[in-house]
């Protein structure tokens, strides 16, 4: 059966730091309905700690010369591990009333990347990942093969029952609709590698093993040391069609555009014209910085050797 999907307005809001960095780091923790009347002051401290919690642990690896897979990973455990983000410890809950996780990660040096989907046990997602791309012959496992992978190459795993919050139970309890967010890092190193991350608890009331645009490489996650590193967060199915995380990084390396363009063409003139909206975080090879969003809002954040620490939510 074919749904019919109504249009609806677009809200434009870019934000990039231009400069020449050594080393950089920029985080999201999803795009979607995040405006500033309907945040406490507290509720908004406690995502702006959490953000600039995980950017801090990742740059201190970029700081002293690690590289940025190491950042990446370690940043998003952060987020994973936090109840205020829809991966790990906070994903949204099924129709089932459970969890099922996707994560995904990419090396720009070497295009090589590692993906599973539809996690249970294993606690942290982009660990998983990580494992995928670097202890197999595959790129993307799922299911239980995914899990026993990850058992077996040692890493932690938990009761389903861990990753269920009370307000997320509360909340699907009393909606049956579709919500979606995702948590992501991307990372450039001293020695001018690139890596991208991404990890989310899917879209909320999902049925059928749904999977969405996060462990899908070139459409949640892409990175490439020629160009730049993505990691995106929306609407999945119509990330997965535009192919949105690659589709910026090949603009840039044929069509010779500057990631912000790039970035821009890709959620407003493509995403965004099919009536869905979400947003993309990258940081390209002279360390620049992108947060490109058509939503209300999107948690944000990002460290350049020659910036502060700089943390975002709502669209201004």
């Amino acid at each position: 059966m074919k749904m019919y999907l109504k249009l609806i307005p677009i809200i434009l809001f870019s934000s990039c730091e231009k400069s020449i960095n050594n080393y950089a780091i920029v985080i999201h923790g999803g795009a979607g309905t995040v405006i500033r009347e309907n945040t406490s002051k507290e509720m908004q401290e406690k995502y702006e700690d959490k953000l600039r919690e995980a950017l801090q642990v990742g740059y201190s690896i970029l700081e002293k010369g690690g590289n940025s897979v190491d950042a990446v990973e370690n940043t998003i455990k952060i987020l994973e591990d936090s109840e205020l983000f829809n991966a790990g410890k906070g994903s949204v809950l099924t129709n089932e009333e459970t969890v099922e996780m996707d994560a995904s990660i990419m090396t720009g040096h070497d295009q090589n990347a590692g993906a599973v989907a539809t996690l249970k046990t294993i606690k942290n997602p982009i660990s998983a990942a990580r494992a995928v791309m670097e202890k197999s012959n595959h790129v993307f496992l799922s299911g239980d093969g995914a899990e026993n992978f990850a058992k077996e190459v040692g890493l932690e795993t938990v009761n389903n029952k861990h990753f269920i919050t009370e307000s997320q139970l509360n909340q699907i309890r009393k909606i049956k609709e579709n919500k979606y967010g995702t948590v992501g890092c991307v990372a450039l190193d001293k020695s001018g590698n690139i890596t991208a991350g991404t990890s989310t608890g899917g879209m909320m009331n999902k049925k059928w093993n749904r999977i969405g645009d996060v462990p899908v490489i070139g459409a949640g996650t892409y990175a490439n040391n020629k160009t730049c590193g993505i990691s995106a967060t929306g609407w999945g199915e119509y990330f997965i069609r535009n192919v949105v995380a690659y589709d910026i990084s090949a603009m840039m390396e044929y069509q010779n555009k500057s990631m912000e363009e790039a970035a821009k063409i890709s959620i407003f003139d493509k995403v965004g014209k099919m009536g869905a909206t979400g947003g993309v975080i990258g940081i390209d090879k002279n360390g620049s910085v992108m947060m490109e969003f058509n939503s209300p809002g999107m948690y944000r954040g990002y460290k350049t050797e020659n910036s502060e620490y700089v943390i975002k939510m709502f669209k201004d």
